[in-house]
C-alpha cells in the first residue's frame, strides 16, 4: 500500500487529538491533502468509528475529491464531504481536524461566535471564530455552512456539534484546534464575569 508516511502522520495527529482531550472515544476526524494522482485530487482521512489507539497506518483511508475510494477497505469518516468541501474552497489548506472539544462545543451549543479577544487568536486563527449554522453530520448543508463561516480563517464552530481547525499542515491544524479550545475557555470565563473586552480592529 502507498502513502505510508502520510498515513502515519494522520494517525499520529488523531492520537495527539485524543491525548489532548479534544475528543473522547472514537469521535472526531483527521485528514490531510495528498498530491494529485492521475489528475485526481486525493486526501487521507481517518475511518469511521474506530479506536485511534488500535488503528494501524494502513487503516487510514485514501479517497479522491468525489469521495471515491483509492485505497483502504474501511468506511471513511462520515464527515469526509466536509473535509473535501474545505479543501476545494481553500487551496492554502492541507490539513483538517474536526473535534468535539468541551469548551468549543459549549460555544457551539450556546450558538455563540467568539470575537477576537486575545492576540494569539488573532495571529493564528485569523480573528473572530464564527458559528456555522446547524445542519446534520455528513450533509451537504453542513459543508456549505461550514465553508461560509470558516471563510479565510483557520477555525470554525459547528452549531450543536463541535469545531474544525485547519492549517497548512497537520501540526498547524492541531494547533488551531488546541488554540480554539483555549480561546473558547477564556471567552466563557470572561462572559461569566459580565465583562468582555474585545481586541481593537
Amino acid at each position: 500500500m502507498g502513502w505510508h508516511k502520510e498515513k502515519e502522520e494522520v494517525l499520529a495527529a488523531a492520537r495527539k487529538m485524543l491525548a489532548l482531550g479534544l475528543v473522547t472515544g472514537m469521535a472526531g476526524n483527521v485528514s490531510r491533502r495528498l498530491g494529485p494522482q492521475g489528475g485526481r485530487q486525493l486526501l487521507a482521512i481517518t475511518p469511521s468509528s474506530r479506536d485511534y489507539l488500535t488503528l494501524a497506518p494502513d487503516d487510514i483511508q485514501i479517497l479522491d475529491f468525489k469521495g471515491q475510494k483509492v485505497e483502504g477497505d474501511l468506511k471513511p469518516s462520515v464527515e469526509t464531504p466536509l473535509h473535501i468541501g474545505i479543501y476545494r474552497a481553500r487551496k492554502d489548506i492541507n490539513a483538517i481536524i474536526h473535534t468535539h472539544s468541551v469548551f468549543a462545543s459549549a460555544m457551539a451549543v450556546a450558538g455563540i461566535s467568539i470575537p477576537a479577544i486575545i492576540d494569539e487568536q488573532a495571529a493564528f486563527l485569523g480573528g473572530a471564530i464564527k458559528l456555522a449554522k446547524y445542519a446534520p453530520s455528513g450533509s451537504p448543508g453542513l459543508v456549505k455552512n461550514a465553508v461560509i463561516a470558516l471563510s479565510d480563517r483557520y477555525a470554525v464552530l459547528l452549531a450543536n456539534h463541535g469545531a474544525v481547525g485547519v492549517g497548512a499542515n497537520l501540526p498547524a491544524a492541531l494547533h488551531a484546534c488546541d488554540l480554539l479550545e483555549n480561546t473558547a475557555m477564556i471567552y466563557l470565563l470572561a462572559l461569566s464575569t459580565g465583562s468582555v473586552n474585545e481586541l481593537p480592529d
